[in-house]
């Protein structure tokens, strides 16, 4: 039996905002930017970023963490991925140190996420070098995303009124 209401494929849309999260099972993404990096910390569920280490102010001690602009490739979006979790930030570190890889704004990675909670776990694999689309690169350059702010607890998103600052070149493997 057909329902009138919806079709029958109609699916809800994900809604990420404009900050990519990691899902169970594969997340393809590109990175766009050089990361910033810094310490997080949450007071009254909102987060406080340094860039160096500060006391702990929640019931948790502040975790290391680095931030930069990506394509997630599973929608197709740019937004801003927040990495706290040290696998992810050690392999990352690996590549980026590996001759035969090196900076990772050159090519697709795949983190994997399975378990849950405290059983959660997270591989990270690169695909072979590629060019990045003229489009996304433009579409990224306009949005002159200031990941700076994020240290201010402002929206990086926000443009600035007067001149955009330089937006870095993302290299073309």
């Amino acid at each position: 039996m057909t329902n009138p209401f919806l079709p029958a494929s109609y699916e809800l849309p994900t809604q990420n905002g404009n900050y990519m999260k990691f899902k169970q099972g594969d997340n393809n993404f590109r990175i766009l930017s050089s990361a910033i990096i810094g310490w997080i910390d949450w007071d009254n569920k909102k987060p406080i970023r340094t860039k160096e280490k500060q006391e702990q102010i929640g019931e948790n001690p502040p975790k290391h963490f680095w931030a930069f602009v990506v394509l997630d490739l599973d929608d197709n979006e740019v937004e801003i991925l927040e990495v706290t979790q040290s696998t992810i930030q050690t392999a990352i570190l690996a590549l980026v140190k590996n001759e035969k890889w090196g900076d990772p704004k050159g090519y697709d990675l795949t983190v994997t996420r399975t378990g849950e909670d405290l059983l959660t776990k997270y591989t990270v694999v690169p695909s072979p070098h590629t060019k990045l689309d003229k489009e996304v690169e433009k579409t990224y350059k306009e949005m002159e995303i200031n990941l700076e702010a994020l240290y201010d607890g402002a929206n990086p998103f926000e443009k600035k009124a007067g001149k955009p600052e330089e937006v870095e070149e993302v290299p073309h493997f």
